[in-house]
C-alpha cells in the first residue's frame, strides 16, 4: 500500500521552486515553517490549542475550526518573519489535505490555496501521515534507506517500510485506539491535565513501572498489528477496585505502569518490524515520540541490536508545518506534480496520495 515518498534519494534540486511555505491545520495546531532548498527549516512556528480544549478533555472539532481560523494568518506573518522573508519571496506552498478535521483542514486549505492563487505559486497537497514520515528526515538527512518507520500519535499508530525508490509500504496498524488516544483516555481516567500524553509522562517519572503492572497487548508473535483498547479497560478496572486514598498514594505507580504497557508494545512491534524486514535502520516520528520512556527504551534496544535509530527533535514530533513543507519538497522532487483545485480529505487513508502525480515540468 504505496504512498508519495517523504524523503526521495539524493538527486538536484536546483529546479525546485523555493522557498516552500508549509500550512498545517489538520487538527488542534495552527503551523505554518518555510524550507530553504536543500531542506534547511528558516523557521517553524507552531500555536497550540492546549487552553481552547483542556476544559473538555480531548479536541472539539468546530473550536478547533475557530482558533485555526482567528490565528493561521498571524502564523503565516510570523514564519515570514522570522525567516527573513516576504510572501513575494516563497517558491511554492505546501498544505496537509488530509487526514484530519473537515474544519480544521478546510482553514488550512483555503488559506493556502487563497495565498497561492494571488502570487501564482504552485501548491502542493500532502497527506499528513506522509509529514510525520518526513520529519525522520529534517534532523537527519543522511538516515539510510530502506527502513522501517513507526507512526504513533493522537490518531495514528502505524508501522511502515520505507524503500530507497521513494515507496512507504503499510505493514501494520493499530485495530483500534492509537497509542497516544490509548494515554489521553488513561490520563482522564487518572485525573490528569490534558493533553494526556505528556501528563502522565511526567506523573511517570515519579513511580516504579514494576509495582503495578498492566497487561500488554500482544496479538500473535509476529504480529505487526497493535491493539490498546483492553489495555484501558485494565487501567477502568483496577482504578474501580481501589478507593480515591490508595489512588491518590499510588498514582505515580499507576501512571509509570501504564504508560510502560504502550510503550513496551510499540518498542516490541518496531523491532519486530526490523527483524522481519531485514533492515538495520528504524525511525519513530509523531507526537508519542516525544515520550520520555520511549525514547530511552527504543535507544537503548537500538544500541544493543545495533540498529541505527531516527527520533525527530521534540519541536517536529507534534504536528508542525516544517514535516509538511519537507513532505511537500520531497514530492516535488519525486515528480508530483502541483494541482490548483486541492480539495479536502478528511479520510485520506495511510497509504494513499494526497494529490496526483504526475511528472512536474521543469
Amino acid at each position: 500500500m504505496p504512498i508519495s515518498p517523504s524523503a526521495a534519494p539524493q538527486q538536484s534540486t536546483a529546479w525546485i521552486p523555493c522557498p516552500i511555505l508549509g500550512i498545517e491545520s489538520s487538527c488542534d495546531e495552527t503551523s505554518a515553517a518555510i524550507l530553504d532548498r536543500d531542506g534547511t527549516v528558516l523557521s517553524n512556528i507552531v500555536s497550540s490549542q492546549d487552553s481552547v480544549h483542556r476544559q473538555f478533555g480531548g479536541v472539539v472539532p468546530e473550536l478547533a475550526a475557530r482558533a485555526h481560523l482567528s490565528t493561521i494568518d498571524r502564523v503565516v506573518q510570523a514564519a515570514l518573519l522570522e525567516a527573513h522573508l516576504s510572501k513575494q519571496d516563497l517558491g511554492a506552498i505546501a498544505v496537509t489535505q488530509g487526514p484530519g478535521l473537515a474544519g480544521a483542514l478546510l482553514v488550512g486549505l483555503n488559506y493556502a490555496k487563497g495565498l497561492a492563487y494571488g502570487l501564482s505559486l504552485p501548491l502542493i497537497g500532502v497527506n499528513h501521515l506522509e509529514g510525520h514520515i518526513a520529519s525522520a528526515w529534517l534532523a537527519d538527512p543522511t538516515f539510510p534507506f530502506p527502513c522501517i518507520v513507526l507512526v504513533v500519535s493522537g490518531g495514528h499508530t502505524h508501522l511502515f517500510r520505507r524503500e530507497a525508490d521513494g515507496q512507504t509500504v503499510l505493514l501494520g496498524r493499530t485495530r483500534d485506539d492509537a497509542a497516544g488516544e490509548a494515554f489521553d483516555k488513561g490520563a482522564q481516567m487518572l485525573g490528569l491535565d490534558y493533553p494526556g500524553g505528556p501528563a502522565i509522562d511526567r506523573l511517570a517519572r515519579q513511580g516504579n513501572p514494576k509495582t503495578i503492572r498492566f497487561p500488554l497487548s500482544r496479538l500473535q508473535k509476529s504480529s505487526l498489528e497493535f491493539s490498546f483498547s483492553g489495555l484501558k479497560t485494565s487501567l477502568l478496572y483496577r482504578l474501580r477496585d481501589m478507593d480515591a486514598a490508595a489512588r491518590a498514594a499510588q498514582a505515580a505507580d499507576l501512571a509509570a505502569g501504564y504508560q510502560e504497557a504502550i510503550v513496551r508494545v510499540l518498542v516490541d512491534r518496531a523491532f519486530v518490524a526490523v527483524r522481519s524486514s531485514g533492515v538495520r535502520a528504524l525511525a519513530v516520528v509523531g507526537g508519542v515520540s516525544a515520550n520520555s520512556r520511549l525514547r530511552a527504551l527504543l535507544t537503548a534496544r537500538a544500541q544493543a541490536e545495533e540498529i541505527r535509530l531516527a527520533l525527530p527533535p521534540m519541536a517536529y514530533c507534534t504536528d508542525n508545518a516544517a514535516m509538511i513543507a519537507s513532505a511537500g519538497r520531497q514530492s516535488l522532487l519525486s515528480g508530483q506534480r502541483p494541482v490548483a483545485d486541492l480539495e479536502i480529505l478528511p479520510s485520506l487513508r495511510p497509504g494513499a496520495y494526497a494529490s496526483p502525480a504526475a511528472v512536474l515540468t521543469r
